[in-house]
């Protein structure tokens, strides 16, 4: 019997479901055991990522057994019966990734990437993560709340006028001019998932009012997708 359960063992993340589903889709319903090599190496992968750090320990923390069993989970999404142990987590990834595993093998790729290059946060908001998981949501901040981007962003835009918002096109106009600068964000304006792992330029970003930015990611969060500019003014201030 699998043993699935027992103390500090987390609820599976995002990533660590999307990570399944992958091995899930390459198998083509031929779910494997614990003692198969592809299930061992992913229960290895999944005990060394950073922020399971003490979770890890426990010998029960996703084993073998519990991988397989995640395996079974994602199955009884799939047709629809024995739906009884899946998980919340299960069912949404499912329903984003499910039928598309050229883009579950894109995201497990981003999510490897980015765990090599950021230390997680272990109280992270799972709430604030993007549909591409944890480690790219981190990456995705991290990378956006650079001082040298922000400063080559704001320099280039100068060059060509004022600064505004690109969404709500707020300029600031009623702040001192002294601090004005420091109302505007950097924003993505593709998902990782689409650039993957590489260096962030100023063509790659947007510049958003710390307002909109929130807006904007929180729109993201919410509706499990990725929302461009153009798209975010039609949705909020058509």
């Amino acid at each position: 019997m699998a043993v699935t359960k027992g103390h500090g063992n987390p609820r599976w993340t995002r990533d660590e479901v999307i990570l399944a589903l992958e091995l899930y889709q390459s198998c083509h319903g031929q779910i494997p055991g614990p003692a198969d090599d592809r299930v061992r190496k992913l229960s290895e992968e999944l005990r060394s990522f950073p922020h399971h750090a003490q979770a890890a320990r426990q010998p029960s923390f996703r084993n073998p057994d519990g991988v397989a069993f995640k395996l079974q989970n994602l199955r009884a999404v799939h047709i629809g019966v024995g739906l009884n142990n899946t998980s919340k987590t299960d069912r949404e990834v499912w329903s984003e990734f499910g039928l598309d595993p050229q883009l579950t093998s894109e995201l497990a790729g981003v999510i490897r990437h980015s765990l090599e290059v950021v230390d997680l946060l272990p109280n992270f908001d799972d709430e604030e993560v993007f549909a591409e998981g944890k480690a790219a949501t981190m990456v995705h901040i991290r990378r956006e709340r650079s001082a040298k981007l922000r400063k080559e962003l704001i320099a280039s835009r100068l060059k060509v006028g004022e600064l505004s918002c690109d969404l709500c096109k707020t300029d600031g106009s009623n702040v001192d001019l002294k601090i004005r600068e420091s109302m505007f964000e950097c924003h993505h304006v593709v998902p990782l998932s689409v650039t993957g792992e590489i260096k962030t330029k100023v063509k790659d970003v947007a510049l958003l009012c710390a307002s909109c930015h929130r807006l904007l990611h929180r729109a993201m969060v919410t509706s499990k997708r990725w929302f461009t500019v153009e798209e975010a003014k039609k949705c909020f201030f058509s």
